[in-house]
């Protein structure tokens, strides 16, 4: 999105840092006194497997889920020795109103799994009561998010053959 030109404006990439990273942080800082006044109490960030693996085409959407996850994992580790843990969630695609059917032929093409919103709550709520602290979901996305952590090189490879099939989305087709 970035090298093709299409992220359109510096205000595009504003309202994504904004959605995906800001508000979460914002929202973090505005509840964090009361939360730790909680005798048990859970922050919640709903990343994205594209918060682990970079994506052509994404690099916008791909920063701002970065960010989030290393938002969730410093603050867990600020927040170790108080009540309240931290979740971070990454779900792969989902199926909802906010995929244009761009995004959602590309997911097709290139054989990416979309998962029912439904499913993703089910699977997050059981992370919740089981006290995880990482959730990723989707074979097989979270494999190769754990691949792309010791071996990015052999993931780059794999993302090159899919970039054939690749044709760049507008900024307001991706996922949000």
């Amino acid at each position: 999105e970035i090298l093709s030109g299409l992220v359109g404006s510096e205000m595009c990439i504003r309202d994504r840092l904004d959605i995906n990273l800001k508000a979460p942080l914002q929202l973090t800082r505005a509840c964090l006194p009361l939360l730790r006044a909680q005798p048990k109490a859970l922050v919640v960030n709903v990343g994205s497997t594209y918060g682990s693996i970079g994506y052509p085409g994404y690099a916008t959407y791909c920063a701002s889920k970065f960010a989030l996850r290393g938002f969730s994992e410093a603050l867990r580790r600020e927040l170790a020795d108080t009540t309240v843990n931290v979740l971070y969630a990454a779900p792969r695609a989902t199926r909802t109103t906010m995929n244009s059917s761009a995004a959602t032929a590309l997911n097709q093409a290139l054989k990416v799994g979309m998962d029912d919103p439904a499913d993703v709550a089910r699977a997050v709520l059981e992370a919740v009561q089981s006290e995880r602290t990482e959730l990723y979901l989707g074979w097989p996305e979270k494999l190769f998010v754990r691949i792309n952590g010791m071996l990015p090189g052999m993931v780059d490879r794999a993302l090159r053959k899919h970039c054939l099939l690749y044709t760049s989305p507008s900024p307001r087709d991706q996922r949000g």
